[in-house]
């Protein structure tokens, strides 16, 4: 397991850490698709006077990790921001196209009841399942799938 930076650890644990693997890899025992958490100290400012956007972020982060090179194209990112109190859920087209950006938004306001309850853990648990149980019902898990991408939670 990496060792989190501190800014990272004031939130999570090791336990939570493996805990958010645990279930991205269960999420993904039923699908073909791929599921990342991402976290970040901030947002990335790029532009002086303009509020960084969560969701812009978190397509960036998406490209940079690699995730747009699923074969089916149903990758999903769960990206948040600590210190920046925010969130976003970032799907691939494949899967994007099927769900449409309601159901981001449901997922996203599920999660954020549980962050201002104190439960991050939950809150990233419930995140991952519910995008998994979605992800396997468009797109169900074959015989010959690989996982294409890491379980761990990546921070930036």
């Amino acid at each position: 397991m990496p060792d989190h930076p501190k800014w990272a650890r004031r939130l999570f644990s090791d336990d939570d850490f493996e805990a958010i693997a645990r279930a991205i890899a269960e999420a993904e025992a039923r699908t073909s698709a791929e599921i990342r958490v991402h976290l970040e100290r901030r947002i990335v400012r790029r532009r002086w006077g303009r509020k960084p956007d969560p969701l812009q972020r978190a397509q960036t982060v998406f490209y940079l990790l690699g995730m747009h090179r699923t074969a089916e194209r149903n990758g999903v990112l769960v990206y948040l921001a600590l210190e920046d109190r925010a969130l976003a859920i970032f799907g691939d087209e494949g899967i994007h196209r099927r769900v449409g950006d309601g159901y981001w938004a449901a997922v996203k306001d599920l999660m954020i009841e549980k962050l201002h309850a104190g439960a991050a853990r939950d809150a990233v648990l419930t995140g991952v399942a519910e995008v998994g149980r979605v992800l396997a019902e468009h797109f169900p898990r074959r015989p010959d799938d690989t996982n294409e991408l890491a379980n761990q939670v990546s921070v930036g």
